[in-house]
């Protein structure tokens, strides 16, 4: 029944991937990362957000001319002509090399001033060898690009041990009453992906709503690592504070979204994104839809294949 309601409400469009009908603001997804499968974690919170809150999500990939997911293929987003008419980009991508006519659509949503929700490796969303229309976006311009200049930082370095040290969120000391983290108990998010390393302070106009706590290892209830790794604790999840909303969170990886409250920091944020701040309630459904099962996270993990109307379920 559910598979069937999933299908109904996902219509395929070959060349540009995946959409989600609803009634409500549009929601571009765009995923495109060799390691932490946003290739999956985006369709499911695509299902989220459109059969729970009634949003319009697009889903966009990497893809191969043939139609096929790549998250390998750095050089190949088709379908980004949906965020000329977007209400919100959510972008979940690393080191693409875009063309230009691709990358254009991408540079005109953030030189609009809309919102923008950005998750793990965006902070290095770009690479762009091939484009000097377009190199200052890159991850390693002077100046950070748009890593730092839009989200707030760029690639620094992992934190914590990857694949060894997991990450419990802590809030930071009065952001207790954000809308984003309502409906949120602190501590409650736990995620396997380790924390990203930031250069402390963070950017003027960016502000800290979440610390990720370094722990032993992999499970939930393992011990806080002592010393320096968590003091002081990095920003894992912060907002900006200028004229545009931003919420960037160096979490996530499809893993990720198994975690209850990690899936309602997500689905907060694009409410508070999109001005939505007093419709956030914190009893909202944020479960998951269909049979979810997660690949771990890993370099060259994806499963081969897939068009994008199989992540329609």
């Amino acid at each position: 029944m559910l598979t069937g309601l999933l299908l109904a409400l996902a219509a395929l469009h070959a060349s540009a991937g995946l959409e989600f009908e609803g009634k409500g603001k549009h929601i571009v997804l765009v995923s495109g990362d060799e390691e932490y499968r946003s290739e999956e974690a985006l369709p499911e919170l695509a299902r989220i957000l459109a059969t729970r809150h009634g949003f319009h999500c697009t889903v966009l990939f990497a893809m191969d001319p043939d139609g096929t997911v790549n998250p390998n293929r750095n050089d190949n987003i088709p379908g980004l002509e949906a965020l000329d008419h977007a209400d919100l980009m959510i972008l979940f991508t690393r080191f693409r090399d875009l063309p230009d006519d691709q990358m254009k659509h991408i540079v005109d949503y953030v030189n609009s001033g809309r919102p923008i929700v950005a998750m793990r490796t965006a902070t290095h969303a770009f690479a762009l060898k091939s484009s000097p229309t377009y190199a200052s976006w890159g991850w390693n311009a002077k100046d950070g690009g748009f890593g730092k200049r839009v989200l707030g930082e760029t690639w620094v370095n992992h934190h914590g041990q990857h694949g060894k040290q997991s990450t419990r969120g802590v809030f930071a000391k009065g952001q207790e009453n954000s809308p984003i983290l309502r409906g949120i108990r602190d501590g409650g998010i736990w995620v396997p992906t380790d924390v990203y390393e930031v250069r402390l302070p963070l950017a003027a106009g960016f502000t800290p709503l979440v610390y990720g706590q370094v722990l032993t290892g992999m499970n939930p209830a393992d011990p806080a690592v002592a010393g320096a790794q968590n003091d002081p604790m990095m920003p894992v999840a912060w907002v900006g504070s200028d004229a545009r909303r931003v919420f960037t969170t160096t979490m996530g990886s499809a893993l990720d979204l198994e975690n209850e409250a990690f899936r309602r920091l997500l689905v907060n944020a694009c409410y508070w994104a999109v001005g939505m701040d007093k419709k956030i309630s914190p009893g909202s459904d944020v479960g998951l839809v269909g049979d979810y099962r997660p690949s771990p996270f890993k370099f060259d993990g994806h499963v081969r294949g897939r068009k994008p109307a199989d992540f329609a379920r």
